[in-house]
């Protein structure tokens, strides 16, 4: 297999070493208070040499993408992402057979997604300087500035390790529900007038209470503000929606069977998490910079880019529509840029459950081999496979739609962090919730940690 060929290279790359012994949860709790304050701190610091007249090519994903435009972090999780969805696509293609159930392959798919993070950090770095989307003071700039990017991707994927083996969730979600919330706090609460519109509020809530006291109340600036907490509700609701299956524990004793007490297996319905908005959002990304590249080199077959942004070609409608407005003035734009989003939500959906031990096969091997079955059914992993199958399959689907289509309609409405932003704020945040909330069961009741597979 060509991935042998990398395996050298697995044991040079510099990696962040797994605790010995498992962490408590104020261990826990404190290296992920760390990396959060660094990824704040990192996003402080401006790339030096950088104009004023650099355009943000991604700012209506920025959010998403948990960079800070004109830091280090400017690229974000994005190469990240990437190498993510080029290896799921490969491997859901069957192109690299990897059985990521097994050690071995798991490994392998892990140490080949940090190889091509690095190298997509180097691309997404050379694109956005040599394209013009980050315009230095001055030419002989060019190398310090895409130096200045690679360092920042590349801590931010050592600290996305750190937080994956020290600390709760995982660097990718907490960096994103970082950038986020301070989105959202700054857009609705900031009083601190710019250079730009000086005099004006800049914070929705300021903004709106600035033109109640002028006499001239204008309701339409908190539209963002009310489109935030409508997706937020939505999105809340749609996370505390279960399928939930009758299943007993059953004890084998000579040659009968003990049946234990009947409880419910939940499903949840948006059961592949937010995942699928991320790689989707990282796929739109990469559309508009590889349109700056083949403009680049005259081959503008992805369409032309002017300032930063895509102005033709597919380019253009796979750009996120800036407002509700561009139903009426571009409702084609609207409809082909929904239609993507959505299936790809549901493709990466259908890819990360099979790949992350989340598919029908799997989950009935692990509750069989636990001794689980449904009342009314026979005991055999088959008739658990085809009953699993049949929930999974259509809450993998449904619920790959249901957070494209709210992601689609949320940023349309131009809610405050973006409406894909919030989405995958809600969804990080309510999984931290339980990873939190279970640790510290754990912690009090330590006999718990073989019920639950720690």
């Amino acid at each position: 297999m060509i991935l042998d060929y990398l395996k050298p290279l697995f044991s040079i790359l510099p990696e962040v070493k797994t605790p010995i012994h498992r962490q408590d949860f104020k261990e826990k709790l404190k290296w992920t208070a760390i990396v959060l304050a660094l990824y704040f701190f990192l996003t402080q610091i401006p790339l030096y040499g950088l104009s004023p007249l650099a355009v943000d090519q991604f700012a209506q994903m920025r959010a998403v993408m948990a960079g800070s435009f004109g830091s280090i972090l400017t690229l974000g999780i994005g190469p990240i992402v990437t190498s993510s969805i080029v290896l799921q696509l490969l491997v859901g293609a069957k192109i690299l057979k990897l059985d990521l159930s097994r050690h071995e392959d798991k490994a392998t798919f892990q140490g080949t997604q940090k190889i091509l993070a690095i190298v997509f950090t180097v691309f997404e770095a050379a694109v956005l300087v040599y394209t013009g989307s980050l315009i230095p003071t001055d030419n002989s700039l060019l190398g310090l500035l895409m130096l200045q990017l690679i360092i920042g991707a590349l801590l931010i994927l050592f600290l996305d390790e750190v937080v994956s083996k020290w600390g709760f969730g995982s660097g990718i979600g907490l960096f994103i529900a970082a950038g986020v919330s301070e989105a959202i706090m700054v857009g609705t609460f900031n009083f601190l007038p710019t250079k730009v519109s000086p005099g004006v509020m800049p914070g929705m809530i300021p903004k709106f209470i600035q033109s109640v006291a002028s006499g001239s109340p204008d309701l339409t600036i908190l539209i963002p503000f009310i489109a935030t907490i409508g997706v937020f509700l939505i999105a809340v609701y749609g996370e505390s929606m279960r399928v939930e299956i009758p299943i007993s524990h059953g004890q084998v004793k000579g040659h009968g069977r003990i049946r234990g007490s009947v409880a419910k297996y939940p499903l949840k319905f948006i059961y592949a998490s937010n995942m699928p908005v991320i790689l989707t959002s990282a796929l739109l990304v990469n559309v508009s910079l590889m349109a700056s590249v083949f403009e680049k080199i005259g081959f503008p077959i992805l369409g032309h880019v002017a300032n930063g942004k895509a102005i033709d070609g597919l380019a253009y409608y796979l750009t996120t529509p800036s407002s509700l407005g561009v139903v009426l003035t571009d409702p084609l734009k609207v409809l082909i840029y929904g239609v993507f989003f959505t299936g790809f939500c549901i493709l990466f959906s259908w890819l990360w459950v099979e790949m992350s031990g989340l598919g029908a096969k799997e989950v009935s091997k692990q509750l069989y081999n636990s001794g689980i079955q449904i009342p009314g059914f026979r005991s055999s992993k088959r008739q658990l496979y085809k009953i699993l199958k049949k929930y999974i399959s259509a809450l993998t689907v449904l619920g790959g739609a249901f957070v494209g289509l709210l992601a689609f309609g949320a940023d349309l409405t131009q809610a405050v962090g973006g409406g894909t932003g919030v989405l995958l704020t809600v969804g990080i945040i309510y999984k931290l919730y339980e990873e939190i909330a279970q640790e510290q069961l754990i912690d009090m009741h330590p006999m718990l940690r073989k019920f639950l597979g720690d």
